[in-house]
């Protein structure tokens, strides 16, 4: 059997690995991406030691030249690209008066521009084949500003936007793109450091747990095309709409 891979960009230690380890547990070739390669040491050791294949990258996602490399080195060395995510955050706050344009730039590049580049290119090589999955991760953001998140919410719309018309146009050639709604907390050290009373919500099931979104994106994957899911709505029981 050929080899299969799945594709994380944004692959962090806490959704990101999630998200490699799942695909991994079921026998993909964990592609782990994220502009510092050495931070991917401990994920790729924790893939390794419970029996999955990890291939860390360092790659910039949001540089052109290096993301189209990075795939068609992955199809070329490591295997056919089965699921591409797309996890960056770019998850800032600046009050709009000291939003500097490169600040609004860097953060839009972050959490936008780099899925539209590993979106086209991983389309590249899935649609010839007639199969494959992208699925980007949005936020609250991706469907309402507030205070102070301008940049932020500007690029979760725009990703949000992409996700809907490579929805469209992919779909009918076989490809399931769909978009998350990650409405809340999720369980990370910067929660945990940042928001000590949100964090103490983890003991109640009040804070998103990255394995239980991670199963959410296999299932996504695994989803039959007759009733393919574009947008998941995924918050806490206790998180108010």
């Amino acid at each position: 059997m050929a080899r299969k891979a799945a594709l994380i960009i944004g692959a962090g230690d806490a959704l990101g690995g999630a998200i490699a380890r799942r695909f991994a547990r079921e026998g993909l070739a964990a592609c782990i991406v994220r502009r510092h390669g050495e931070k991917l040491a401990p994920l790729a050791a924790a893939i390794r030691a419970a029996g999955g294949e990890a291939v860390p990258f360092g790659v910039d996602a949001r540089k052109e030249e290096p993301m189209i490399e990075l795939v068609q080195r992955i199809e070329h060395e490591v295997g056919a690209i089965e699921v591409a995510v797309f996890n960056i955050g770019a998850n800032v706050r600046f009050p709009i008066r000291e939003t500097t344009s490169r600040v609004y730039f860097k953060v839009w590049e972050m959490g936008c521009f780099a899925g539209f580049l590993m979106g086209r290119e991983t389309a590249k090589v899935m649609v010839p084949r007639g199969r494959g999955t992208i699925l980007f991760t949005g936020a609250t953001a991706s469907l309402r500003g507030r205070d102070g998140f301008a940049a932020f919410s500007g690029a979760k719309h725009g990703l949000r936007a992409l996700a809907q018309s490579m929805a469209r146009e992919l779909g009918p050639q076989g490809i399931h793109v769909a978009h998350t709604l990650i409405d809340g907390a999720i369980d990370t050290a910067f929660i945990r450091d940042n928001f000590p009373e949100r964090y103490a919500l983890k003991e109640r099931d009040g804070i998103l747990a990255p394995d239980a979104i991670a199963e959410n994106y296999w299932q996504l994957h695994c989803q039959q095309r007759s009733a393919w899911t574009h947008e998941l709505d995924l918050r806490p029981w206790i998180e108010a709409w």
